[in-house]
């Protein structure tokens, strides 16, 4: 078999690959956990089909209530045990599979160009791809932005959960509000909406090319380019501005994935850094806004003092925090082994000036 592997970084390819036409889930699963890999060559719809019975299994024999960091190597482990089931992507993105789809725009919009030899991918991967470009195709709808849409494609955090836009869109803006930094921007909303609002001069940085190319993208898609301008940098740009917005990651966990990274972030050391150094890029009358969950206090990840301790370090007092509920499904499920911390969660605006 002559075919490039293309499965996640995290999991090497796997040593021992059996190739399978039908199988029962109970006798995939057994396989899987002895070790093997399954090229599934069967119909691709009952690949899915396949897949989808493995992940109920696996996830029915999973503890459903238990600490975050146990919960984080669970999934680690499951995530292993999906990426079991392969499938090959001939030249060109075409699958020999009865039923298969044309995935080749999918695999552009993720690697931005066509593999042009046979490459061996998980099935659990694949769709994943196939899902982030029908999302992209289709966009977000933001109501803060009078209900127009952000396209954000595999590999960018997307606003899909949202709910904190309302507060920036809600949010008294300083009373001389000519200049915005938005720090991380990600797909570009944040600034998105400090230019509805009618900011004239906003710079939004990014470290990450993908969240650059898609800022990008959706700001010109809004007719926004006169008033923001998309920089890839890690955090501040040069100069100073009159309010500067961040949203970073709000667990201070590994991230295990680049896409992760907008979730996770080790000691929450992009927000320390965030606030080492903001009162060096805002104007001394002007106001930073932090978009923080308390979901790590939940978890008992961090203090609920801790924030406002960070603030007063870095030379900064609270002027004010607004607050909303979650609305995204997460927050009403009951079974999942985080539902304590998800049912209890609370998205703030913190708006903050120099002391």
């Amino acid at each position: 078999m002559h075919a490039i592997w293309a499965g996640d970084d995290r999991h090497p390819i796997p040593n021992q690959i059996e190739c399978i036409h039908q199988i029962s889930a109970d006798d995939a699963l057994r396989l899987i956990h002895q070790n093997n890999a399954l090229l599934w060559r069967g119909d691709y719809h009952q690949g899915k089909q396949l897949l989808t019975a493995i992940k109920k299994r696996i996830h029915h024999k999973a503890k459903k209530h238990q600490d975050f960091h146990k919960h984080r190597l669970q999934q680690a482990q499951q995530s292993r045990l999906f990426q079991r089931i392969l499938i090959e992507i001939q030249a060109e993105g075409h699958i020999k599979n009865k039923r298969a789809p044309n995935v080749a725009p999918a695999l552009i919009d993720v690697f931005g160009q066509i593999n042009k030899t046979n490459i061996l991918i998980p099935l659990h991967l694949l769709l994943g791809y196939i899902g982030a470009y029908e999302w992209h195709k289709t966009g977000v709808i933001i109501p803060a932005l009078n209900n127009q849409r952000i396209h954000v494609p595999y590999g960018v955090f997307s606003p899909v959960r949202g709910e904190y836009l309302q507060l920036v869109n809600q949010a008294s803006l300083p009373a001389s509000c000519h200049t915005a930094f938005d720090i991380g921007t990600g797909s570009g909303v944040l600034a998105a909406i400090l230019a509805q609002r009618g900011i004239p001069h906003i710079i939004a940085t990014d470290n990450n090319p993908r969240a650059v190319a898609c800022a990008q993208a959706n700001i010109q898609r809004l007719n926004l380019t006169k008033q923001i301008n998309i920089q890839q940098t890690d955090l501040f740009p040069d100069g100073r501005a009159d309010l500067i917005i961040c949203n970073p990651p709000w667990l201070p966990a590994k991230p295990s994935s680049s896409i992760e990274t907008a979730l996770y972030d080790p000691d929450h050391q992009m927000l320390k850094t965030f606030l080492q150094k903001v009162t060096k890029h805002v104007n001394p009358q002007g106001q930073v806004w932090l978009i923080m969950s308390d979901i790590a206090e939940h978890l008992g990840l961090r203090s609920p003092q801790a924030l406002e301790q960070w603030f007063a370090a870095a030379g900064l007092s609270v002027i004010k925090k607004s607050n909303i509920q979650p609305q995204h499904p997460k927050a009403k499920h009951q079974h999942n082994a985080l539902a304590y911390a998800r049912n209890h969660e609370t998205t703030s605006l913190w708006q903050l000036t120099i002391a």
